[in-house]
């Protein structure tokens, strides 16, 4: 199996570095964790520039810097049953497919893709992200290859 596409709705493994870890000097993420693709953009150039999200199990103490991902959405994506916020205040951007994705324990590449948010989901997940953004509440960690 090959790499998937990344397209926006996507929902991948990767070692996500978290804001306050970049600010401390990392360059890399500590665990890895699903994300979800909110911005894709393709530049024949530069190739694609990816933002990805969080997704976490900490609930967060601003109910408007995230959105809860209803168990049946969790379910349908493979992934465990704690509740799970995808965080829109902060988010990593870089170069697709990059070094910082990760298939599963023991699988080839495909399995980096859990699969996609429902469409509703996504447009609530980016509506908000993109406000957030506009009022410079919603930070990106640009990533180096």
């Amino acid at each position: 199996m090959s790499l998937p596409e990344p397209e926006r709705g996507l929902v991948i493994r990767y070692s996500y570095l978290w804001k306050s870890e970049h600010d401390e000097g990392r360059d890399e993420g500590i665990e890895d964790r699903p994300c979800a693709i909110v911005l894709n953009v393709t530049d024949g150039n530069l190739g694609t520039r990816v933002t990805v999200l969080p997704i976490t199990h900490t609930p967060p103490k601003d109910a408007k810097r995230a959105i809860e991902i209803p168990a049946v959405v969790k379910t349908r994506l493979g992934l465990d049953f704690e509740r799970s916020w995808i965080v829109l205040s902060e988010g990593n951007e870089f170069t697709w497919p990059g070094p910082d994705l990760r298939p599963q324990p023991g699988q080839d590449l495909s399995s980096v893709a859990h699969g996609f948010l429902p469409p509703s989901l996504y447009a609530q997940v980016v509506k908000r992200f993109i406000e957030l953004a506009k009022t410079g509440l919603a930070a990106r960690v640009r990533r180096t290859e």
